[in-house]
Parts: C-alpha cells; sequence; structure tokens
C-alpha cells in the first residue's frame, strides 16, 4: 500500500490564517549545519568561487529571452528568470517562485547573466511561493515590487516578516499542508512540501523558520514541483509517492562544490536526474545554475553532466528541459501518454 493511499492529502487551509510556530524547526534537519571547523577548513581549501580559468565560460552562458508563451487556463508553462526564479502559468494562474530580480544579493558577488523575463514583461502575479529565507531565495526588494495584496505562500514561521512589509494577504504552512487558490477554471492546489536544507537569515535566526518545496497542482489534475533549495534525500520518493503523475519538476543542478560542504543541503546534477525519478515526474527543468557563482564547480559544469546524467538514463531528450535563461516551455493540451509539448 502506498502513503499516497495511506495518508489522503491534507483539506486545504484557511488563506490569510494566524498561526503560531515552535520556536525553532532545527529537529526538521536533516544533516548536521557546517561548524566553525567546516568554515575554517573552507576557507583554507580556497574553494569559494570558480577558478579564474572556470570563469572564462561565464560568457558562455546560455541567456535566450523571449516573449512569455500565452498561456490559457488549460496549460501549464514556465519560464526560467534565473536561479530558482520562475513564471509558472498553471490553471490560469501566474505564480511567480523564489523570485529574485535584484542584480546582487547580500554576501554574493553580482549575478552574471541577466534576468531572463524584464520586470515590466510580467503579467499580474496571482500569487509568490516561497521555499525558505536565505538571501537568494527571499529577496525583499523584489518583492517590493509587487502590490501588497498579492497572495504570498510562505513556510511556517515567515508571516511576521511579510507582514512587517504591509502584504496583506500572507499564508504560512507547514510540511503536507495546502491551500487553495481559486483561478478561471476551478480551484489550483498549492501544497508545501519537505525539503533537505535549513534557514537563516541573521546571526539569531538559524532555522526559526521552515524550509521547503511546492506542488502547484492545476483544477485537471497537472503538477508542478518546485522543489527550492534542497539536498539529495528520502524526500523526493516520499513526495512522489503522496503526489503521483507529476507533469515538471523544477530541481536545483548548481551550488554544489565541494561536496562534502554542500553535498547536504544543494543536489548536483546526476542527484537531480535521480530526485526526477524518486518523484516520478515526467520532465525535469534544471535551475539554480547559471545566475549567481555560489561555489566552485565551473559555470557551465552543470549543463553538462545533467545532459550527461539524462542521457545515461535513456529517458526522452525531449522530457529535460535545459532552458537557457529567459526561455520558456508548455504543455498544452497534456496527454500523459504522448510527450505532448509545444
Amino acid at each position: 500500500m502506498t502513503e499516497q493511499t495511506e495518508r489522503p492529502l491534507a483539506e486545504p487551509r484557511p488563506l490569510g490564517e494566524i498561526r503560531s510556530w515552535p520556536r525553532t524547526f532545527a529537529d526538521r534537519l536533516t544533516a548536521p549545519l557546517p561548524g566553525v571547523r567546516a568554515m575554517a577548513r573552507l576557507a583554507r581549501e580556497g574553494r569559494l568561487r570558480p577558478s579564474a580559468e572556470a570563469l572564462r565560460e561565464v560568457p558562455l552562458l546560455p541567456v535566450e529571452p523571449g516573449p512569455l508563451p500565452a498561456a490559457g487556463a488549460t496549460a501549464l508553462a514556465v519560464t526560467w528568470a534565473g536561479h530558482a526564479s520562475w513564471v509558472v502559468r498553471v490553471g490560469g494562474l501566474t505564480v511567480l517562485t523564489d523570485p529574485v530580480w535584484s542584480r546582487r544579493i547580500l554576501g554574493t558577488p553580482p549575478r552574471v547573466t541577466p534576468v531572463g523575463v524584464p520586470w515590466e514583461a510580467l503579467p499580474r502575479i496571482d500569487a509568490v511561493v516561497i521555499s525558505h529565507n536565505h538571501y537568494d531565495h527571499l529577496d525583499a526588494r523584489t518583492l517590493k515590487r509587487l502590490p501588497r495584496d498579492t497572495h504570498l505562500l510562505l513556510p511556517a514561521g515567515l508571516a511576521g516578516w511579510a507582514r512587517r512589509r504591509r502584504f496583506t494577504r500572507v499564508t504560512e504552512l507547514d510540511w503536507w499542508e495546502a491551500v487553495e487558490l481559486p483561478g478561471p477554471a476551478g480551484p489550483v492546489r498549492f501544497d508545501f512540501v519537505p525539503a533537505h536544507h535549513w534557514s537563516k537569515r541573521t546571526l539569531t535566526d538559524t532555522c526559526r523558520s521552515l524550509w521547503g518545496g511546492w506542488v502547484l497542482t492545476a483544477p485537471d489534475g497537472r503538477r508542478v514541483y518546485f522543489a527550492g533549495d534542497t539536498g539529495y534525500g528520502y524526500w523526493f520518493a516520499r513526495i512522489g509517492e503522496r503526489y503521483p503523475d507529476i507533469d515538471v519538476a523544477l530541481l536545483p543542478i548548481g551550488a554544489y562544490d565541494p561536496r562534502w560542504m554542500l553535498g547536504p543541503v544543494h543536489t548536483d546534477p546526476e542527484e537531480a536526474v535521480r530526485a526526477c525519478a524518486d518523484l516520478g515526474a515526467r520532465v525535469l527543468a534544471p535551475m539554480h545554475w547559471a545566475t549567481f557563482l555560489l561555489s566552485a564547480e565551473p559555470p557551465l559544469e552543470p549543463l553538462r553532466r545533467v545532459r550527461a546524467a539524462w542521457e545515461e538514463t535513456g529517458r526522452a531528450r525531449e522530457d529535460l528541459w535545459d532552458l537557457p535563461v529567459g526561455a520558456s516551455r508548455m504543455l498544452a493540451g497534456w496527454d500523459r501518454s504522448v510527450t505532448g509539448l509545444t
């Protein structure tokens, strides 16, 4: 018997619900956080950024901005704006994931590729989903561009942060909880699901808010999974059991070197391909690379490795959506028995 049968999906919670949470979510960690010795080793090895020779690849990073596709209520479309920022069109709604339109974020060199979608080209945003509070995923300067009545769907513990910035439609969720937003073809469901990661925004708030990914389900049952930021582990299989027939999985493939440091919290390209299989997802759309150089691997290495790992599986090449920054893919009139790409 599968977990899907044993544990049916939770009933959607009320939007904007005021909730109380534990002081810490450290018990949700799936690996110990690096301590002083680990940070000292990292500094000693000098593997904080790509080498000067590797940086010569930066001009070769794929960038092909294009107009957003016209996506009706029955289409599922994704556009990669860079890093973990996507414009997702699902069930007639337009959703942003971890939107970072800023050129620079705290503690990180400026982005090496432009944002794939100009802010002025965005349609009205129905909702924003946030995976966790690290600065490269929760960008206050970008969120300030949004109308304050935009729906913000957040991990547990982050509602206060959003309300202090005068957002009025703020909902925070625990793992395996969900809300629904009305769409032109019916309600679109947003489930917050576990990830192998952590949270921290200041010197005193380590693991004070939760972290995770999102499963978006259209009225016709089509699903897109946004992993946020995560290492590889058992949660992928459990998500796949509970949410079968995921159509598109947005999975991170970058910021993984050195592995002894980053392995528990960032999937490498081969792990992302394995995670796609664990999820039972039809399509893998890589992200979390080619934008901010957060670790030591050469800038183009994630793309080379994810393509090689996908080819080794024997899966259809058209189901790897290795998009340039700014590019889009859409599923229209989706039939799970065929590829159905447009």
